[in-house]
């Protein structure tokens, strides 16, 4: 969320920074708001100075006591006005997204996404490459139809050494985001309020993204990444310099609608109503941050040349950013199936929209408060990671060879043709 001021300080420069992410933003709306905020919060004051002094002068006839009476009805009347601006004011400022930085660059699609460098050359596949669908199938560790029996589309099933594959990334992913990169591991709750969507701008703009249940008159939404619960786990905290950075992780169930996006990847795991990822959050001072986005873009590609995987970092255009990013990196893996890069990993820097919204401050220099940096990135999405492991990893006997990094984990390097593992 903006800080109304500096919104109405930069004036068109808010206009045309938000116009490169084709926001159109109502400056005269939000100025009339402001103002008369101001001027209500200024009659609120001078009729509660008055009621004051009143009281110190006692009401010792019937005019000053219904004089008393006039001047706290009005202040009451005042007070409710004053509220209802607040309340207009606050609910225009959580639509309005994040300014995007001038580093980005223009556009609105992953079309004019800048590719900034990429890293392994692509596995080469004996025979036509193939779909990790019809691998995963043919191995007998995907069941996809099975799935739909139980949920519909876009859930899946895996079996055996599938399965294994699955608790063997999230073990691997998390053991060196905690003993190599610094983090610390997280069990969050998977259900969380409206204030904690909230404080991460899912919500009020992406309700219809989101899966929620109610129980009596309590209210619940269920996560679409554990970015929500980590980030909020310090919100409304008042946060010790020497602290920062937080480093915070967590392997969660994932749950979105994916509203918007039917006929888009039906095929396979990439694009599921349920999956599980490993999250990587950062806390840091707003002057830090961009620092600690690359830092955490490093962490993410650590992971995939450890998995042998294939892959490039693209700089998102400011019409395809997400709603609380002022930059985001995303991270695509190859995927031989499709002849193409597919996303695996989107890592932004919030600066301090997600913190002001969540109330995440520290003591900056001198001592004084200061509205804490978000950053987050997935660190990896586990389904899609095991289809890139399979898509990559095909060979031409029909059986796919896994990295040496998972040995450890999995007890195996190699899933056979017929099912089996060695």
């Amino acid at each position: 969320m903006h800080d109304v001021r500096e919104l109405i300080d930069l004036g068109p420069e808010a206009v045309r920074r938000l116009g490169r992410r084709r926001y159109t933003l109502d400056l005269d709306g939000l100025r009339a708001l402001h103002r008369r905020r101001a001027e209500q919060l200024e009659e609120h004051e001078r009729l509660r100075g008055e009621l004051k002094r009143a009281a110190k002068g006692g009401a010792r006839d019937e005019d000053a006591r219904e004089l008393a009476r006039r001047l706290r009805e009005h202040a009451r009347t005042a007070e409710e006005a004053l509220r209802a601006t607040e309340d207009e004011l606050q609910a225009r400022l959580l639509t309005i997204p994040n300014l995007p930085l001038d580093t980005v660059p223009d556009g609105d699609s992953e079309k004019e996404a800048v590719e900034v460098r990429r890293s392994g050359p692509h596995r080469p596949v004996g025979g036509p490459a193939l779909h990790h669908a019809d691998l995963g199938e043919a191995l007998g560790i995907l069941d996809l139809p099975r799935a739909s029996r139980l949920s519909g589309a876009r859930f899946a099933v895996t079996r055996g050494p599938g399965a294994r594959l699955e608790r063997a990334l999230g073990a691997f992913l998390l053991d060196l985001h905690t003993t190599e990169h610094g983090y610390t591991e997280y069990s969050v709750p998977h259900l969380v309020d409206r204030a904690t969507m909230t404080g991460t701008g899912q919500l009020p703009k992406f309700e219809e993204d989101l899966f929620a249940t109610s129980v009596g008159d309590r209210e619940l939404f269920l996560i679409p990444t554990a970015e929500v619960p980590l980030t909020n786990l310090v919100a409304g905290e008042l946060l010790d310099a020497g602290a920062l950075p937080l480093a915070l992780t967590a392997r969660t169930p994932c749950y979105r609608s994916e509203a918007g996006s039917y006929g888009r990847d039906t095929r396979g795991i990439l694009r599921l109503h349920q999956f599980e990822k490993v999250e990587l959050v950062r806390i840091c001072a707003l002057e830090d941050a961009q620092a600690q986005l690359e830092l955490m873009v490093g962490q993410v590609e650590e992971c995939l040349k450890r998995l042998e995987l294939s892959y490039r970092v693209v700089l998102l255009p400011a019409g395809d950013l997400g709603f609380s990013a002022r930059t985001t990196y995303d991270i695509e893996v190859w995927m031989p199936g499709g002849d193409t890069y597919r996303e695996i990993s989107s890592v932004s820097d919030c600066g301090s929209f997600q913190a002001r919204r969540a109330g995440i401050r520290h003591r900056g220099a001198e001592g004084r408060k200061q509205v804490a940096a978000t950053l987050n990135g997935s660190a990896l999405p586990i389904g899609r990671t095991v289809a890139a492991l399979l898509e990559q990893g095909a060979q031409p006997d029909g059986s796919v060879l896994l990295p040496a990094a998972l040995a450890p984990y999995t007890g195996f390097r190699r899933i056979l043709a017929d099912g089996t593992t060695a």
